[in-house]
């Protein structure tokens, strides 16, 4: 195998046919045009996507050095696995916190680099899958999809069910019998469908069934599944029925390996890890706490799901095709259905990390997001586990709010909110926790209006539950002062922030990180203010007991060290500022790679006081690169690019680039207007820098 590799899944030793599509993929991927090096695989569910790409992978390892696996059916899991490549190849931004930087620098790599391929499986959307692909013609993309619509994108691979002389090969290989006459009318019945060819196959390799005996019990199933119900559409109908004959042997030789099924069923489809069910053991039913805590028990069970091609096993993991998994809930009824949607929920909200919001975490998270997700997803429709399902939904927020997809994490705590309050009203104190998680990625996305309003509401519950001094209280208040100084409101701030400070130094005493944070923000809204000489001793002392907390190069301590510089700025002391903003950068960029959005601030920053000691040129480099990273993190239209497109406006003008200074003030007075209104002090501002050059 290439020396960088992640393939999941085993080559298929039974796999038959589809010589012209990996011909066809072969000549593509040699052909050296750029439009061909990205190819898309598309077919409905079961018809051997996945297999196909990776038989491509596996029979063109020589032409490799690197076949990186990207699962792409959710955003989060696609960034996640196609940034861990950088792991592997030992680049630098690995380290960094921002998982943008990351993936940014896996492909600049890509783009300077040749002999990889890149598999993206079950990709939605182009959209989702476009940002990723390496520009030039260095390497190989393979695309799995159901979706058709690949055009602009890749070059469309459609494939459909099998030739009928390729599903009659595929059932003699597989069975090792040699009647093509009794395969070619299974292979019928099942349609020439390669997933149910496996498991017929499988079944009758288990079983030794001849051929014939087995088309005879699949259409005897078949008619008394569908007497019942009609069948559904996209194939399942046939899997449904290979699926019945399979389970029913499976449940004669382990009913712990059925029940071990029907939990994978709720579970998202790929590397569903083993350990969750150690870790959830409580939330077993007994027929699964002895596998869970016996390997030997747990062995017994999978044992028949893998000689009957109902799941794929590893030594770490559980892996189940999508239409198995539709097909074993389709059999369930609604109380089975509610029973096992409850567990698998409960045991994965039980495996999410916490402090899913730590960076440290975050491998963990991004391995357990589709379960998650899947998992939650269930237990939403069923109405069941409603505790577990929203305190998941809110650890999976936090994770994607911390990895910058704010997007996402929007709706995940709105999809928890909703379920809190139908659980606990309105008022409740974890109802309070949602919203306030719900104001701050809406502040990072922009809408202050709204940001506001959950703040406010979240402060109101956390009052009502714990009264008007407690450090819950503190927090609530603080994050609305935060929010008021950005709106604009700078008295109120103020208020927000004495009243903050005041209740934390009770309850934790004057020299406690979390006053530090109060006493930093305080800081800023003095120095909004005007009070220069009260900014700088906020400044310093939070300074002090942040060092003392956690050292001097600690990433909390860059912000106070970036708030100091401010203030020495806007007192003249030019040189202190740059010294400052110097030392918060370094911190910075150690912490968070050079891409952060946190970064960004500090390299603004950096360029106004060299801007003040005419360093004009030196300016314009930092505002473009906060620009650049902002830019990338938040889209063109944020209130924190505004600042900087302002920024890189002033130094344009200083310059006597008027005609670019004029660009760049009409577009932040643009986003200023849109997103904080007329009166807003920045919309003043850069109202006033427009005019200005008139």
């Amino acid at each position: 195998l290439p020396p960088t590799w992640n393939v999941p899944h085993n080559r298929n030793p039974n796999f038959t046919g589809r010589e012209e599509h990996l011909a066809s993929l072969k000549m593509a991927m040699s052909s050296g045009k750029p439009a061909a090096l990205t190819q898309a695989i598309h077919g409905l569910g079961g018809v051997g996507k996945t297999q196909l790409a990776l038989e491509y992978a596996y029979r063109n390892v020589a032409e490799y050095d690197i076949v990186w696996w990207v699962r792409s059916e959710e955003p989060a899991t696609l960034a996640a696995d196609y940034a861990s490549l950088a792991k592997a190849l030992e680049l630098p931004e690995n380290e960094a916190a921002d998982q943008l930087v990351i993936i940014k620098g896996v492909k600049h790599w890509l783009e300077q680099h040749p002999k990889w391929l890149l598999v993206f499986d079950n990709a939605k959307d182009r959209a989702d899958v476009n940002d990723y692909l390496p520009q030039g013609k260095t390497g190989h993309v393979l695309i799995t999809s159901r979706n058709a619509n690949w055009r602009d994108t890749a070059t469309l691979l459609d494939v459909k069910v099998l030739e009928r002389k390729e599903s009659v090969d595929f059932l003699l290989k597989r069975t090792g019998y040699t009647d093509r006459e009794a395969a070619d009318a299974l292979a019928d019945a099942l349609g020439d469908l390669p997933l149910a060819l496996e498991q017929a196959g499988a079944y009758m390799d288990a079983t030794r069934r001849s051929l014939s005996d087995y088309l005879k019990m699949f259409t005897d199933r078949k008619n008394e599944l569908w007497d019942r119900a009609g069948p559904p559409s996209d194939y399942r109908d046939t899997v449904a029925t290979t699926w019945n004959i399979a389970f029913d042997e499976v449940k004669q030789i382990s009913s712990s390996g059925a029940d071990l099924l029907n939990l994978c069923a709720f579970m998202a489809p790929d590397d569903i890890p083993v350990e969750l069910l150690n870790s959830g053991v409580q939330y077993l039913p007994e027929s699964l706490t002895a596998v869970a805590g016996d390997p030997l028990a747990f062995d017994d069970a999978v044992d028949p799901l893998r000689r009957y091609s109902l799941v794929e096993i590893t030594a770490e993991s559980i892996s189940v095709h999508r239409l198995v998994q539709a097909v074993t809930r389709d059999r369930l009824d609604g109380d089975e259905m509610k029973k096992w949607a409850e567990v698998a929920v409960r045991i994965v909200n039980k495996a999410f990390p916490f402090d899913s919001d730590d960076v440290g975490t975050w491998p963990i998270c991004s391995r357990l997001l589709l379960h998650a997700l899947a998992a939650a997803e269930h237990a939403e429709a069923l109405d069941v586990a409603l505790d577990s399902t929203g305190t998941l939904l809110n650890q999976t927020g936090l994770y994607l709010k911390g990895r910058a997809q704010f997007t996402e994490a929007k709706e995940m705590f709105k999809r928890a909110l909703a379920i809190d309050e139908a659980a606990y009203g309105p008022d409740h104190p974890d109802v309070a926790i949602d919203v306030n998680n719900l104001g701050l990625v809406l502040q990072a996305l922009g809408d202050m209006d709204s940001a506001k309003k959950m703040n406010e509401r979240a402060l109101a519950i956390a009052e009502a539950a714990y009264g008007p001094d407690h450090p819950q209280v503190a927090i609530r208040v603080n994050n609305l002062g935060i929010i008021l100084k950005d709106l604009g409101d700078l008295e109120g701030a103020k208020k927000m922030n004495e009243r903050a400070l005041a209740i934390g130094e009770v309850a934790y005493g004057p020299n406690h990180p979390q006053v530090a944070i109060y006493v930093n923000n305080f800081g800023l809204v003095l120095q909004a203010l005007g009070d220069l000489d009260g900014a700088k001793k906020m400044n310093e002392r939070a300074l002090a007991i942040d060092e003392a907390a956690y050292g001097p190069d600690h990433p909390t301590v860059a912000i106070s060290v970036n708030n100091l510089g401010f203030v020495l700025k806007g007192l003249r002391d030019l040189d202190g500022a740059k010294k400052m903003y110097e030392r918060a950068l370094a911190i910075g960029e150690a912490a968070y790679g050079p891409d952060h959005p946190d970064v960004a601030i500090i390299v603004s920053n950096l360029g106004l006081v060299l801007q003040a000691l005419g360093v004009l040129e030196g300016a314009k480099k930092m505002y473009e690169r906060a620009l650049a990273i902002d830019e990338a993190t938040y889209g063109p239209d944020h209130p924190q690019v505004a600042i900087y497109v302002n920024n890189l406006g002033g130094v344009l003008k200083a310059l006597g680039d008027m005609e670019g200074a004029k660009k760049m003030f009409e577009r932040a007075l643009s986003i200023f207007t849109e997103y904080l209104g007329e009166d807003h002090p920045n919309t003043v501002t850069v109202q006033n820098n427009l005019d200005s050059l008139s």
